[in-house]
């Protein structure tokens, strides 16, 4: 992969619903979104137009939250905001390769599936590392980490633009904090998208300064900054 094909994570949702997430997504015109319970990530065209939104509205239905993610572009007046983030995308240096790269000998790193879902949810209400739906867990690999039985940590896979993975949901309880659980996710996560010739790539809140510090630590570089928008449906 050269610097160029950084391309498609200008536009990371629309990318990973026309591709490798099409199994998931709902589509009308130029507009698109994930099935109900997987997401409420949604995308328009890269120059849209009355159409693209009021087709983007059919799709999701009067009075329904759409998260535009990272596009720039607005929606009509009647569209409310419901929230405006400040954050930042950042990338996986090309050809670098994780600092602690874990194995199968690592036997509380666990892969999650649907029979966790109760669990990673609860763990997601107590943490707010972002939206999490009953079926999210359909879009990537999640990985956790238990102690005593109990889920205390977890990192997965979300948005998948052509020749990258995105690590989101990355949460630790706070009684499990300081113990190096992120980071040891994050790394298993970075190895394994490698792997698969892709490279990994994030979006974090600019606020949250302990999960930026976190990033750059393990490798993460910033590509730019971006700002995340959430709007209702007329």
């Amino acid at each position: 992969m050269t610097s160029d094909d950084t391309v498609a994570l200008d536009d990371p949702v629309g990318e990973s619903l026309r591709g490798h997430h099409a199994a998931l997504a709902r589509r009308l015109g130029r507009a698109a979104t994930y099935l109900p319970g997987v997401a409420t990530f949604s995308a328009v065209s890269a120059d849209p137009d009355a159409t693209d939104w009021a087709d983007l509205a059919q799709l999701l239905g009067g009075g329904e939250f759409a998260d535009m993610f990272s596009c720039p572009a607005i929606p009509p007046p009647d569209w409310a905001p419901v929230f405006v983030l400040e954050g930042r995308q950042m990338i996986w240096p090309a050809g670098m390769h994780p600092a602690q790269v874990r194995t199968a000998t690592d036997t509380d790193v666990v892969e999650l599936g649907a029979a966790d879902v109760p669990a990673i949810l609860e763990l997601v209400e107590r943490t707010q590392p972002g939206p999490f739906w009953p079926r999210t867990h359909e879009l990537g690999t999640y990985l956790g980490i238990r102690v005593d039985g109990k889920l205390v940590a977890m990192a997965g896979e979300r948005l998948r633009p052509p020749g990258w993975t995105e690590i989101s949901a990355v949460c630790t309880a706070p009684e499990a904090r300081g113990q190096g659980h992120a980071g040891r996710l994050l790394s298993t996560l970075v190895a394994r998208i490698l792997a698969r010739d892709e490279r990994p790539c994030l979006h974090v809140a600019e606020a949250n300064t302990g999960a930026l510090a976190l990033y750059e630590r393990l490798g993460f570089e910033t590509r730019k900054h971006v700002t995340f928008r959430g709007f209702r449906t007329p």
